[in-house]
């Protein structure tokens, strides 16, 4: 007999991370480590793309930053630059009021019915930022998530010939040297669907394999986006698209980013907007709290009324008037005996 591959029973919170869960970029503690100017970075960054043009190459601005980084360090700059110092200086993000214990306390929202508990409801919670994944692993957040997509970096490629080597020496001093994973504002798109899809639960199910709506570990419905701004429209529409809610924060201290967010919901991009604030009382967790809620009643009706349509109701007695069953018992009662017969 042919069944669904989930439960469809789980909720997610998918969350970017510069200037949504941190007031600034993620970078500022590895920029700190080594000595290095973070405003000029920055700009650096953000002018390569037009200096290579000039020179008659094409290169993305997304990757711009992680090259720019790599130069760093063959440079000098930042030599010695690997993935255990990532994760160190991961360990030095600051985030927004109330996290990261609201990533734990929110999951208590699925059991605080029983018709909720009843049907087994979960909320999840994963990171799609174009971040460094090693600064959000060494970070108070990690434990708190469920998954988390964003950039890699590779310390000592393997060399050529590599296949036939039957040993690798081991070298002393490890250094990032290639990319190994690139997360843009586009490819983001692709970790939301492997959520959706299941992908990143089941490898046997591949990100681009058709998919039935009712064969998906996390319908788009049950998806909330939580971001800072345009860079995040691609996902923005995907997730509402699909019938899911998407919510922009800002840092209330700068106003810039309250009329960015203002704009967006009123181009449609968003459903809500709220600042930066996820302690217990505050408008963006009310908020958060109401979506999930909504979607946790909903998926116990969907629930229920599939069992409904699926079970026939059991036989019963027919509802009689009082002389038949008058009649009825009658007829059950023993004979009684006597010496005539």
């Amino acid at each position: 007999m042919a069944s669904t591959l989930f439960t469809q029973n789980i909720i997610a919170c998918i969350w970017d991370f510069d200037k949504t869960l941190i007031p600034a970029y993620m970078q500022a503690p590895l920029f700190r480590r080594f000595g290095v100017n973070e405003a000029s970075f920055w700009t650096e960054t953000n002018a390569l793309a037009e200096h290579y043009k000039r020179r008659g190459y094409t290169i993305s601005p997304e990757i711009s930053y992680l090259n720019h980084l790599l130069t760093y360090v063959r440079a000098g700059q930042m030599a010695g630059l690997n993935n255990q110092i990532l994760r160190e200086c991961g360990g030095e993000i600051k985030f927004y009021p109330g996290l990261p214990g609201f990533f734990e306390s929110s999951r208590a929202w699925v059991r605080a019915k029983p018709e909720y508990q009843k049907h087994e409801l979960s909320l999840e919670h994963y990171i799609v930022s174009t971040g460094l994944a090693e600064m959000i692993r060494g970070s108070a957040i990690a434990p708190c998530v469920d998954g988390i997509w964003a950039c890699e970096f590779i310390e000592n490629p393997l060399q050529p010939g590599f296949i036939n080597q039957k040993e690798f020496g081991l070298e002393a001093a490890a250094e990032i040297a290639q990319i190994g994973m690139m997360i843009d504002n586009t490819t983001k798109t692709r970790a939301i669907f492997e959520i959706n899809k299941g992908t990143n639960k089941n490898p046997a199910i591949d990100v681009n394999a058709m998919v039935a709506p009712e064969d998906r570990r996390i319908p788009l419905q049950n998806v909330i986006y939580i971001a800072d701004g345009p860079s995040d429209v691609p996902s923005f529409s995907v997730v509402k698209q699909g019938g899911g809610k998407t919510y922009a924060v800002y840092n209330p201290e700068v106003r810039a980013e309250f009329e960015q967010n203002d704009r967006l919901r009123h181009t449609g991009r968003i459903d809500h907007y709220g600042p930066a604030d996820y302690t217990a009382s505050s408008a963006t967790s009310n908020w958060l709290h109401l979506q999930v809620e909504r979607m946790c009643d909903r998926i116990v009706a969907d629930r229920e009324a599939a069992v409904a349509s699926r079970v026939t109701r059991p036989p019963r007695h027919l509802n009689a008037s009082p002389e038949e069953e008058a009649a009825r018992a009658s007829l059950k009662q023993p004979k009684q005996s006597t010496f005539l017969e």
